[in-house]
Formats: structure tokens, C-alpha cells, sequence
């Protein structure tokens, strides 16, 4: 938590004026007391209306002064939270951006929503509540104590055997409750991810008739998480009453002790007054205190949450400065003697001998965090300028996973992967991934217009270029279609949109920025297959030829490919074109004669032969 108040660094004025015009307010309410004594033993005893006149004009004086303090205080207190807040989420957001997948996967996404929302929230109180009153509520406490030893050492004794009670009450429950308010908020986390993971798979939920048993499991959780609240609320309610008890037996005592005093001279009637509205100041402030105490042991308990977060390292590291010295690659340019189908095509984009890969794989091998066995093993495979690359296997074979690693999701274990002949390690993260156009399996599309969403693969895209990237993703015609054209709304995750829809536009998105490679994983699989077809044709015809990696589970989306990988179980199965795979690789045969009937394959066969 301490850490945290660096995000202060631009409030300092605020955070001294804050309690520096509190603690002033302060000043002039312990001086109330003594003039309601001068009022009582010299006013009202001698019947000097004229003096009590002037005192209530004092009264009235120190009332405005003491609010007026009090406004300027809160002013600067809430700047100065608010402020603090608006930095340390900035600071936040950034940092969790710049997480990798494994820290992403391993945190949660509830449990950083909850971080960003309810404990920055938490935090933000705790510190407009503890530059209010932190300082504030201890001055009038040992204040008021002082004042009483200026009336009366004898009465004043009653409120030191009063305050180390009150103070071991309130920091001995404080150190109780902020464990027990650490645990609160992670049961939050639970029921914030349980709510997300209905509210995003609503349909799958009615589609299966399983409403009652999440609402039966939503319901333990968050019983759960109201018992937490109830045990760590009753302890914090056992403040109040305590407090109270302790603060009216010294009332007691002190109005006893007083009237001993008075009958023997030693006070008067107004200094008992006053020493008695010390301790109503003193049992007020208290519970001030209580309260603030509650409020810091949640934005402690929140704030050690966050800067957890903030602690939190990336597994992939950024290099400093752009790295070019790549002669260490090794040279994969010869792949004329590669066994087992492991060789280029013949076809367009094959580069010669000697030129640089565009993407090559060297023995990779990929584990992901805490996971018992490896996801890909010993993948090594090469892939050159304008090729296009098909990756195709059963579910859970690594195919994402294969992908992931071009653009540095993950880093790999084993092995090394080279864009354009240099590591991936090497690369500028920004300056790596601006080679790359990635479309991922979930279609996923912002709040905005279409030209906003296109932007995001270049920003000073022209309208132009706009519609060329959706004329190759098979999505202009639909797009001119709509009231706006570039500039029609696109809902919150595109839910205006069909799936197919979706689909175009992020692979739209990926094109504008006209990137060597581009990645296509699974993200045509709401196309009919006359729009996939149209769309690998233009993406093939596309002016500089990128390196198109493609991911289906359609043997008709990659069966054209210039190299095809089958993998199984995070295994290399087969490399090769469509047709070496289909007469030696047994894994290809089985995906593809589950698709395409055997004599259908025949007669096409035939038929090409004959051709």
C-alpha cells in the first residue's frame, strides 16, 4: 500500500493544506468549551447580558471560521484523492497491458476488473477520508486532554485512564478486521467472476436449461461471501458500543470528580461544563476515528490487492533497443533435402536459395505456466515470403497455441522462433508486432463506428484503404449496404452484427495495416465456403504478397496451401502439400475422409490426372 502513495507526488500542496486547514478547524473547536465556561461563570451568573451577547458573537465567529476550514480542507482533500485515483488507475490499466497472456490467464480477469473498479474505489476513499481526518480526530482527542489539565489536573487524570482504553479498542479491532477484509474482497473476485462467466455465456446457459443450477452456484457463492461480511461487520460494529461505554463512564466519573471540586472551590460550575463538552468532543472525534479506522483497514486490505498487481512481472521481457545482429541465424534457406514432406512448394512466393525466411520455427517447444506437460513439442518447420502456411489438427492439438508464438503471446521453452531471420526475443515488442496481422477465434470488435474499428490497424488509414482491406475480406458490399457505410455504428462487441460479419471486419482490421505476416486462426469458420474461397483468393492476389499462416478446421480452407502442418497432440503428425499429405500422412487422411467421402477424392484425383 505504501507504494502506492508515489501517485500522490503531484498533490503535495493539497495533501499538507488538507489537514493543515482541518486540524485549524480543529483549533477553533477546541476553544467552544472555554468560552461556554467564561458565558456560564461570568455571564449567566452575574446576568451580563451585554457579555453574553459577545460571547455568542465569538461563538457564532468561531462556528463560520471553523466551516469555512472545514469546506477549504474537504476541497483540497477530494482534489488530492481524486487525482491519486486517476493516476494510480492510469498506472494500472498500463501495467496490466503490458501482462503477458500467462500472467493474464493466471491472474483472472474478474479478480483485474475487480482491482481496477472496487479496490481503486476503496483506495480512494481510504485517502480522502485520512487527509480529512486522520490528523483531525488525534489533535482533538490529546487536545481536548490538554485543555483538561488547564481546568483541572485532578478531573484531567479521568480522561488519560480514558483514551489508551478507547485506543486499544480501536486499532486492536483495526488489526483483527484487515485480514478478515482481505478475505471479503477476494470472495468479491469469486462472485465477480461467477457474474461474468454467466452474463457472457447467457445463451449457452439457456441453449442447456442450466439457469437453476448457476443461480443455485452464484447463490453459494455469494452466501459466502455475505457471511464473510456479516463476521468482519459485527466485529467492526463492536466499535460503536465499546467506545460508547468507556466514553460515558468517564462522563460519569468526570461529572463525580467535578462536583467533589466545585463543592470544595477548586472549579467552577462552567469549567466542569467544559470538561465535560472535552469529553462529548473527545467520544465524537472517537467515533469519527472509528469509522476513518474501518475505511483505512479496507483501502489498506485494497490497496496491498493492486499493488500485487503492480508487483506483478511479465514474462515477456521488451528489449531496450533494436537488436540487428542476426548472425547467429541459422541458415534455412536449403530445404531441398528435407525428408518427409518438410520442403517448400513450387508454387507462388517461394523464395530462392539464400534469401532470409519469413517465419521460421526452430525445434520449438511450448509449456504453459503450471501446466503438467508440454503443448507443442519439437515443432520445426520454415516458412518463406508469400507462402501461404496451413495448420490443421483435431481439437487441442496446439494449433492456437502454434500461432501464438508468432507475434510473442507466450515465449516459447524450447527452441526459437525467427520472423525475417532475427529471434522474436530480439524484437521490439511494437516493432515485432507490427509486422504481424493476427485475427483470433472470438471476432471481437469495439464500441465505435466501422472507420474506428478499421483504424486499429492503422491509424492514418485512408478511406481508400479502408475499402480495399474490406474488398479482400469479402466485407465492402455489406458495409456500403449499411446507413453510413464506414462510419455506421458498430455495437459493444459488434452484437449488431452477425457472426459471419464480424468475422470480415476483423479480418479487415488485420489487412489495413498491410502486414507481412498475417495470421488467420480459425476466423473464417462462419463463412459459407464460396466466401472463404473468395477470400483466400484475393488475400493470395494482395499487392506484396504477405506470409498468410491459415488455421481451419476445414481441410477445403488450407488444402491449397503452399506447406501444410498437421499436428496431433502438440505433435508435428505431417508436413507437406495437400496432396503429399493425403498419400503418407495417416492424421491428414483421417481429418480430410471425415470431410470429403473417399470417392468423391478419387474421381477428383482422377480427374486432375487426367487434366
Amino acid at each position: 500500500m505504501k507504494k502506492l502513495l508515489i501517485y500522490l507526488k503531484d498533490y503535495k500542496k493539497e495533501t499538507v493544506l488538507a489537514p493543515l486547514f482541518k486540524l485549524l478547524e480543529a483549533s477553533f473547536e477546541l476553544f467552544v468549551p472555554l468560552v461556554m465556561a467564561a458565558i456560564i461563570d461570568n455571564g449567566i451568573a452575574s446576568r451580563d447580558m451585554g457579555y453574553i451577547g459577545r460571547m455568542c458573537l465569538v461563538l457564532i465567529a468561531l462556528g463560520i471560521i471553523g466551516l469555512t476550514c472545514s469546506i477549504t480542507a474537504q476541497y483540497f482533500a477530494a482534489k488530492a484523492a481524486v487525482g491519486f485515483a486517476a493516476q494510480m488507475k492510469h498506472a494500472l490499466f498500463s501495467h496490466i497491458q503490458s501482462l503477458s497472456f500467462t500472467e493474464m490467464d493466471t491472474v483472472g480477469t474478474s479478480t483485474l476488473i475487480t482491482r481496477m473498479t472496487s479496490d481503486a474505489n476503496q483506495v480512494q476513499n481510504g485517502v480522502n477520508m485520512v487527509l480529512r481526518l486522520f490528523l483531525r480526530s488525534p489533535f482533538i482527542v490529546f487536545g481536548a486532554m490538554l485543555m483538561a489539565f488547564t481546568i483541572d489536573v485532578k478531573s484531567a487524570l479521568v480522561f488519560v485512564a480514558a483514551i489508551p482504553l478507547l485506543s486499544l479498542v480501536v486499532f486492536g479491532i483495526m488489526f483483527l478486521t484487515t485480514p478478515m477484509y482481505r478475505r471479503v474482497q477476494n470472495g468479491l473476485d469469486q462472485v465477480m467472476g461467477i457474474t461474468r462467466e454467466n452474463l457472457t455465456g447467457v445463451r449457452v446457459l439457456r441453449a442447456f436449461n442450466k439457469e437453476e443450477s448457476e443461480i443455485e452456484r452464484f447463490e453459494g457463492t455469494n452466501n459466502a461471501l455475505a457471511q464473510m461480511q456479516k463476521a468482519v461487520g459485527k466485529l467492526s460494529a463492536l466499535m460503536n458500543p465499546v467506545t460508547y461505554v468507556i466514553i460515558n463512564g468517564a462522563v460519569i466519573a468526570l461529572v463525580w470528580t467535578g462536583a467533589w471540586q466545585v463543592e470544595n472551590g477548586a472549579i467552577t460550575q462552567g469549567e466542569v461544563v467544559a470538561l465535560v463538552n472535552y469529553m462529548s468532543q473527545i467520544l465524537v472525534e472517537l467515533i469519527k476515528l472509528a469509522n476513518l479506522i474501518v475505511t483505512i483497514t479496507k483501502a489498506i486490505a485494497c490497496g496491498n490487492r493492486i499493488q500485487s498487481v503492480f508487483e506483478m512481472k511479465s514474462s515477456l521481457t521488451d528489449p531496450a533497443e533494436d537488436v540487428k545482429d542476426t548472425s547467429d541465424v541459422k541458415d534455412t534457406s536449403d530445404v531441398s533435402g528435407m525428408s518427409d514432406g518438410r520442403r517448400t512448394a513450387d508454387g507462388r512466393g517461394t523464395a530462392g536459395k539464400g534469401s532470409v525466411p519469413s517465419v521460421a520455427f526452430e525445434h520449438v517447444c511450448l509449456t504453459y505456466q503450471n501446466a503438467g506437460a508440454e503443448s507443442l513439442t519439437d515443432i520445426d518447420f520454415t516458412a518463406w515470403p508469400g507462402q501461404t502456411i496451413g495448420i490443421i489438427g483435431g481439437t487441442g492439438s496446439g494449433k492456437s497455441s502454434l500461432v501464438n508464438l508468432i507475434p510473442r503471446f507466450y515465449d516459447v521453452t524450447k527452441g526459437r522462433v525467427l520472423v525475417d531471420g532475427r529471434d522474436v526475443r530480439d524484437y521490439p515488442l511494437s516493432e515485432l508486432r507490427g509486422k504481424i496481422g493476427m485475427v483470433l477465434q472470438k471476432a471481437v470488435l469495439f464500441q465505435g463506428t466501422i472507420r474506428e474499428n478499421l483504424r486499429w490497424g492503422k491509424e492514418d488509414a485512408s478511406d481508400e484503404e479502408l475499402y480495399r482491406a474490406l474488398e479482400i475480406a469479402q466485407a465492402k458490399d455489406f458495409v456500403e449496404e449499411k446507413d453510413g457505410g464506414l462510419d455506421a455504428y458498430v455495437a459493444q462487441g459488434g452484437k449488431n452484427l452477425s457472426g459471419g460479419q464480424r468475422q470480415r471486419l476483423t479480418i479487415a482490421r488485420a489487412l489495413v495495416r498491410k502486414p507481412s505476416v498475417l495470421i488467420l486462426d480459425d476466423s473464417a469458420s462462419a463463412l459459407d465456403y464460396a466466401t472463404d474461397a473468395r477470400l483466400r483468393k484475393a488475400i493470395r492476389d494482395m499487392e506484396g504478397g504477405p506470409t498468410v499462416f491459415i488455421v481451419s478446421q476445414r481441410a477445403a480452407s488450407i488444402r491449397h496451401a503452399d506447406q501444410i502442418i498437421v499436428l496431433d497432440d502438440g505433435e508435428v503428425a505431417g508436413i507437406g502439400t495437400h496432396e503429399q499429405l493425403l498419400e503418407g500422412c495417416p492424421a491428414y487422411q483421417e481429418i480430410y475422409y471425415s470431410q470429403f467421402e473417399k470417392k468423391e477424392t478419387a474421381e477428383r484425383t482422377a480427374a486432375s490426372s487426367g487434366r
